[in-house]
């Protein structure tokens, strides 16, 4: 029975740690696409370009990466609403304004479905 334990505690580690691993790799590849997309941004009140946008965002992760399991709470958490005056953010792109969230999870989505996630 000792020996049942072992292998089950050894398997949920192994895949918490797979899980952590696929989630910071999809969390990376969402700061990638924000900052590739020459998008503009909008929050609070302001435009940003998509590379200001990235580096907000990563500045957002780094402070609250422990308030992050997956990379929907990513989006949903940190990347969708200023958490000083929990503004939405919103997103334009040759020339069609949404919400940040929605884009963000359509990205996510598409990523998925392309790299087999």
């Amino acid at each position: 029975m000792l020996r049942l334990a072992t292998i089950l505690l050894t398997l949920f580690i192994a895949n918490t740690a797979l899980a952590n691993e696929q989630t910071d790799t999809e969390i990376q590849y969402l700061l990638d696409f924000v900052e590739t997309s020459g998008c503009t941004f909008h929050r609070n009140g302001s435009d940003h370009d998509s590379a200001d946008a990235a580096d907000h965002m990563r500045l957002k992760y780094s402070r609250g990466k422990k308030y992050v399991g997956s990379s929907e709470q990513f989006i949903d958490r940190l990347a969708t609403e200023s958490s000083w005056t929990g503004r939405k953010y919103t997103v334009t792109c040759d020339g069609n304004t949404r919400p940040s969230g929605e884009w963000l999870h359509e990205a996510l989505d598409n990523y998925r479905s392309t790299a087999g996630g």
